[in-house]
């Protein structure tokens, strides 16, 4: 007989069977009742035991006979690693993190660890290692995220700390928009794969039933390049724009609001400042250019009529005006985020049930669901005694400039000496743009330390890989941000090889390095305490043992009435926003005083840069994957499923296809001026012409550089390593300029998925245990 139990990941939860002797998940599939799953979800059963895994620790074979230091050969695919037992591991280690702070200081250690490795509340892959570095005196962190950077930054200076945690706690949620809304503006599709990802995982997708009921009673209008950038089963109407035009698009709306008469001049009096430096530079009176729909028509692809049309049906009822974390993620992308809320205020509808501003349909599963969130155990990650910091996006920067300084929010911020890196729970050969300059980067530095489940591309780079522990193989609990459950995740099997929780690992390199890491308490003492001390505040809560057989305990489930900012529209002087005037800034004093070339008290059009001849003459589109996350369990079925010619595949549409030859099937060669990519064709009318379309996340496999950078297809040897602008520095990846044509020549095997060269301690030829 099997075992069927129940774990999540930060795609959902699932069922999970188990052999009748407790040793091979033999399946993970969703619950029946979870119409919405991620398909994803079926692939964890032979990720748990693919040939990848890492069961054993290794240190790269250069590293190990010749010390820490700079290696260009860092990540070579022939690069060998000798496989050791964990003593010599972690006293290495050890050893090597002694090294670097007493000889650099703790600031010399990077430990910004991103990624989005386990659904856990204690088990969190970047916390735990936190906690540790924290522990042996701090380290270089790492602020905001790659999703949205931009607007991390940007938004607090427009609508204050408290209005940033309104927007994502109590954003006008999709029962007030089914309720409320008249039209529903979608800038960037809302895309329903995208919404079965949420920090924790929740117990069951709910967003897609919400959306179709929203649907039946709300117009819904897609403005993107990308039909299929909202789901079809929402009837919604697809405005096709040219990528990277959307600011333009969004002022124009507004200078038809000016000009036709159709602001809110109560609410831009009362609630806003700024409105006339806006109305003056949709007049052009800073540049002599008038913002017009006959303007953008030239700008966007969409007639003046149609953009004229648009505005005036905003304004004929309840609107929301959503944008994409997806549009932000580009150079000046924070520009559109700007220009929305200007939009949605010269509106007047913000603070109004289903109408006003929103950002984050179609990014995140726990966007607009319309539940008060509640706290949710925690473990604690310590006080970290660095200060100095990055924009996580700016890593390439952080390791390639030492003592260089950068700009950011109106100040510089100097870039330390890294000499070790520590990467836990992440990839960033998926989030990090520009791979060739990543790989410089990480040549630069003595030291990459990596915890792995496989041999990812980043477990390729590193010069010490420890084995950790799968969420199958070990208890945790899981809930995510407005969760009904919070849920048990007992371990179904036992770690593979030689595999450690990274409690264990960190606990024993604490005690090598003088340290308290675990406070007298293994990983079940903790988990039992952490759950404790949540229970002490929550009374209705069973205790542990309870909770534990039970398989988790209901969350409250309290929907809010009112949404975002509805507080400050119905009395701004007694719930005023934190910005300096207190109310929502469309011209900010700050940041126009910061002086920045790239960015105004404003939102603003700023022309992209371009090169009249140049052989890069596509868009190419990278979003986010389907049937993975991010780059997680790329090797397994459900993402093998979406290949074409066994990598992944770039969508183009039938002109451009027609005029390169290409059909569907093909291989293409993608180039940019930052690298080179092989990826099958998928010819497809979803696009407009000029732009072509691949998801981020394939595994990078740099084992033909003769041929191609990649020649699996990851779009981050394409896309370029600049920040969003010198306020925001996030990540610009969401698109780029390419050529395609067709790949003529013999192909080259995929080798992402092959484990390095392995040996034991004596030198002999070795084989990763399973």
């Amino acid at each position: 007989m099997t075992r069927t139990q129940q774990s999540s990941a930060h795609w959902g939860t699932f069922q999970v069977e188990v052999s009748d002797d407790g040793r091979t998940v033999l399946r993970t599939h969703p619950y029946a009742d979870d119409t919405d799953a991620s398909p994803a979800i079926a692939g964890v059963a032979e990720a748990q035991h693919h040939p990848l895994r890492v069961t054993r620790p290794a240190v790269r074979r250069r590293w190990l006979e010749h010390g820490p230091g700079a290696d260009d050969r860092r990540g070579a695919p022939d690069d060998e690693y000798v496989e050791v037992e964990w003593d010599e591991a972690l006293d290495l280690l050890a050893s090597e993190l002694d090294r670097v702070r007493t000889t650099h200081g703790n600031r010399a250690i990077f430990g910004g660890s991103y990624g989005w490795g386990s659904a856990g509340r204690l088990h969190h892959a970047q916390g735990q290692l936190h906690r540790f570095l924290n522990a042996i005196g701090g380290y270089t962190s790492s602020v905001n995220d790659y999703s949205r950077g931009a607007s991390l930054v940007l938004l607090p200076h427009l609508i204050g700390a408290n209005g940033m945690e309104q927007l994502r706690k109590r954003p006008p949620s999709w029962p007030h928009i089914a309720e409320h809304t008249d039209l529903m503006l979608c800038f960037g599709g809302v895309r329903l794969s995208n919404t079965s990802v949420i920090p924790g995982g929740h117990d069951r997708q709910v967003v897609g039933g919400l959306s179709r009921t929203a649907a039946r009673s709300t117009r819904i209008v897609s403005v993107s390049a990308q039909r299929d950038d909202i789901g079809s089963d929402l009837d919604a109407e697809w405005i096709p724009i040219r990528p990277g035009t959307d600011t333009a698009l969004l002022l124009a709306l507004t200078h038809t609001l000016v000009d036709e008469g159709l602001t809110d001049e109560e609410f831009l009096a009362t609630r806003a400042v700024g409105g006339d430096r806006v109305r003056a530079y949709l007049r052009g009176e800073s540049d002599g250019v008038t913002k017009s729909a006959e303007w953008a028509e030239g700008i966007t692809g969409i007639a003046a009529a149609s953009i004229r049309e648009l505005a005036r049906r905003a304004a004929a009822g309840r609107t929301l005006v959503n944008v994409t974390y997806s549009l932000q993620r580009a150079e000046h992308g924070e520009q559109a985020v700007f220009a929305a809320l200007t939009f949605a205020a010269f509106l007047g509808q913000i603070g109004l049930p289903g109408g006003g501003f929103s950002h984050g349909y179609g990014s995140m599963g726990d966007h607009g669901i319309g539940v008060e969130q509640v706290r949710l155990p925690t473990f604690p990650q310590g006080r970290n005694s660095v200060d100095d910091f990055i924009p996580c996006a700016r890593i390439s920067d952080l390791l390639l400039r030492p003592d260089d300084e950068i700009p950011f929010d109106g100040g510089t911020l100097r870039l330390p000496d890294i000499r070790l890196v520590y990467w836990a729970g992440g990839n960033p050969f998926h989030h990090h743009q520009d791979l060739r300059r990543l790989r410089l980067g990480l040549a630069r530095i003595d030291t990459l330390v990596v915890h792995e489940f496989h041999w990812t591309p980043t477990a390729r780079h590193a010069d010490v890989v420890l084995p950790a522990a799968t969420p199958l193989e070990r208890d945790d609990l899981a809930a995510g941000p407005g969760d009904s459950r919070l849920r048990a995740m007992p371990r179904a099997v036992e770690p593979a090889g030689q595999a450690r929780e990274e409690f264990w690992i960190y606990d024993r390199l604490a005690g090598r390095l003088d340290a308290d890491y675990a406070e007298g308490l293994d990983s079940r003492g903790w988990l039992e305490r952490i759950y404790e001390q949540w229970r002490g505040q929550n009374p209705d809560a069973p205790p542990f043992a309870d909770f534990w057989r039970d398989g988790g305990t209901p969350l409250p489930q309290r929907p809010y009435r009112e949404g975002a900012f509805a507080a400050f529209r119905a009395d701004p002087a007694a719930h005023p926003l934190d910005t300096p005037s207190g109310l929502i800034e469309l011209f900010s004093s700050t940041l126009d005083g910061f002086g920045l070339p790239d960015t105004a008290g404003h939102a603003l059009w700023i022309e992209p840069a371009s090169e009249p001849d140049s052989p890069y003459d596509v868009q190419l589109l990278c979003n986010q994957p389907s049937h993975r996350l991010h780059s997680q369990l790329d090797m397994a079925a459900p993402s093998r499923s979406t290949k074409v010619a066994g990598r992944e595949p770039v969508r183009l549409n039938p002109a451009d296809a027609a005029a390169r030859g290409l059909r569907d099937g093909d291989v293409a060669i993608v180039r940019s001026p930052q690298g080179s990519l092989l990826a099958g064709v998928i010819v497809t009318d979803a696009l407009l012409p000029g732009v072509a379309q691949m998801h981020t996340g394939s595994w990078y496999d740099p084992s033909a550089p003769h041929i191609a950078d990649c020649v699996n297809g990851n779009v981050n040897v394409l896309t370029k390593d600049v920040g969003t602008s010198m306020l925001t520095q996030a990540s610009s990846g969401a698109r780029v300029a390419v050529s395609i044509a067709r790949y003529e020549g013999p192909l080259p095997p995929v080798r992402a998925y092959e484990p390095p060269p392995l040996a034991d301690r004596a030198g002999h030829d070795g084989t990763p245990q399973t």
